[in-house]
């Protein structure tokens, strides 16, 4: 019985076409700069499973799609940073350097493997000055994107950057950065999901050696206590004969996208 025959073209229009469906299906990641580093938000019900994490002093990383390849990718940065910063010096290790890597790997297996990764990852490393900062962006076949101010991926990610274009501004501080962060994630007239259930995380340039740090419990519902006001918010108050309105406060989560 004789096999079917596709072009090269057709397969690999068919590996990106299954790659994307796979990202899409994940919730989407922010990845934006502020006044004192780089801010990372991503919507996540698991507490087991980070879509955020650290690399090395100054690198972040973050990922949407299948978990268990974006682990696979993310245990490897670590150890290409921990051999290089032992081997030669700390300061060698750069974001750069890990978005080549990334890149070469991706690429690799997007053309040799039967299947692609479904996986979309954002390096970002902090520097001394908001001029140092840097943002790489790299999609399933190991095309980088060099991304200024702020990057987004997974999801509904073509509407996220629209919104993070809309409200983005730089040198804004922490509070406002979540703010813009968290609106641009949400759906024009959707909730936002509960502080339970986002994951958080910065690179603050002014930490010492390690810059990375979570942002959860009591710290982060005093940060988005510290937000301006949602712009789905009415602009006036009630009036005063009549009752302010009640109602279950937080959004609600539907728990059944992926990573």
């Amino acid at each position: 019985m004789p096999f079917g025959y596709a072009s090269p073209e057709q397969i690999m229009r068919d590996k990106a076409d299954y790659a994307r469906k796979g990202i899409a299906r994940g919730r989407s990641v922010v990845v934006l700069q502020y006044v004192d580093g780089l801010l990372f938000v991503a919507p996540n019900p698991s507490r087991a499973l980070h879509k955020i994490s650290e690399i090395y002093d100054r690198i972040g990383f973050a990922a949407v799609g299948r978990y268990n390849e974006f682990e696979e990718l993310r245990r490897g940065g670590i150890r290409y940073a921990d051999i290089n910063g032992f081997t030669y010096d700390r300061t060698d290790v750069t974001g750069r350097g890990l978005a080549n890597l990334y890149a070469s790997n991706l690429g690799r297996i997007f053309t040799e493997s039967i299947k692609s990764l479904e996986v979309e990852v954002v390096i970002a490393e902090v520097g001394d000055t908001p001029e140092g900062d840097a943002i790489y962006r790299l999609t399933f076949d190991g095309s980088v994107f060099d991304e200024h101010g702020f990057a987004a991926m997974g999801g509904q990610a073509e509407a996220v950057v629209s919104r993070l274009k809309e409200r983005y501004r730089e040198s804004m501080s922490l509070a406002d950065a979540l703010e813009v962060a968290l609106s641009a994630l949400t759906e024009p007239g959707g909730e936002r999901p509960p502080v339970g259930q986002l994951e958080v995380a910065v690179l603050d340039r002014h930490r010492e050696h390690r810059k990375f740090l979570r942002l959860t419990g009591a710290r982060l519902e005093r940060l988005i206590a510290q937000t301006s006001t949602p712009p789905s918010a009415p602009p006036t108050a009630p009036p005063s004969d009549t009752p302010p309105p009640t109602g279950p406060e937080g959004p609600v989560d539907d728990g059944s996208s992926p990573l």
